[in-house]
């Protein structure tokens, strides 16, 4: 069995900085992040080895400590008045890439557009960009585009992780849905998330089984999951190299790795030798 490693794989820029800047406060003084860090429940039992604590954005009054973090994910403005206001000081760690997003989406508003969001509302990312733009629109697949209210001008960012072409497909139907509109479309979709798209596409070509790395509840991970089986290509995410199943590689001559923006380098190491025992096996 070939091994064949995803060009662009794994952590991304974003959640690289925001591991350094809750480690350097951890070690500091006690600390509470508010939410999950980063969708990683590996990164979550390597925070809790450090005393970080876990509180929720939206309850000021859930963290004990006087410090606390802006997860990568981001957050709005309203929720930093808040936690300020509640007499905590904030270290911020929202990805730039995301914090561009809100940048877009308010400037849309400024423009004059109906305000329209591609991405699942209950995500923590959109969640933030809601509580800067309450008035705006959420849809998730091409058949919500009927849901959006009539307005002459329609303007439309995404989730920073969603896939392009799944987006590309929103965009499209929403400018079918509203021909009357004049809809503007601005591309927030991170580069680390389309890098790890168009690898992946790669990887299908060649591999009969393809490995995704990453948390169970990460959007861009799933999203590798779903896309390598939608190429008609096996699939199974795992989170450590304790899920790898050694009957899933019978009769398998290639297999692709790759993982999510969140994902540890270490536990994709810890894949690829495990994988490595299963072909010295065969």
């Amino acid at each position: 069995m070939t091994i064949h490693l995803a060009q662009h794989y794994g952590m991304c820029f974003g959640v690289r900085d925001a591991l350094r800047s809750t480690h350097a406060a951890a070690i500091q003084e006690p600390v509470t992040t508010l939410g999950q860090l980063v969708h990683n429940p590996v990164v979550d039992a390597h925070l809790a080895t450090l005393g970080v604590r876990r509180g929720e954005l939206d309850q000021p009054g859930s963290a004990t400590t006087r410090r606390v973090i802006i997860t990568a994910h981001g957050a709005s403005d309203a929720h930093r008045q808040r936690w300020l206001q509640a007499g905590h000081q904030i270290t911020d760690t929202s990805c730039p890439l995301v914090n561009k997003a809100h940048q877009a989406l308010t400037s849309l508003v400024e423009e004059g557009y109906h305000p329209v969001i591609i991405g699942q509302r209950q995500h923590v990312e959109v969640r933030g960009m809601l509580g800067d733009c309450p008035q705006a629109s959420v849809l998730l697949f091409p058949e919500d585009a009927c849901c959006i209210p009539a307005h002459h001008r329609l303007g439309l960012i995404s989730q920073t992780t969603q896939p392009l072409d799944h987006v590309l497909r929103v965009v499209e139907a929403v400018k079918q849905q509203h021909p009357q509109s004049e809809v503007r479309f601005v591309d927030t979709v991170c580069r680390p998330t389309k890098q790890r798209q168009t690898a992946l596409e790669d990887l299908a070509r060649i591999c009969d089984f393809i490995v995704v790395i990453g948390g169970r509840n990460s959007n861009n991970t799933r999203q590798l999951t779903d896309k390598a089986r939608a190429l008609g290509v096996q699939a199974q995410q795992v989170e450590t190299p304790a899920d790898l199943q050694p009957e899933w590689f019978r009769h398998i001559a290639h297999v692709g790795v790759t993982a999510g923006t969140s994902t540890l380098d270490e536990t994709v190491r810890a894949v690829m030798d495990r994988l490595q025992t299963f072909s010295s096996a065969q």
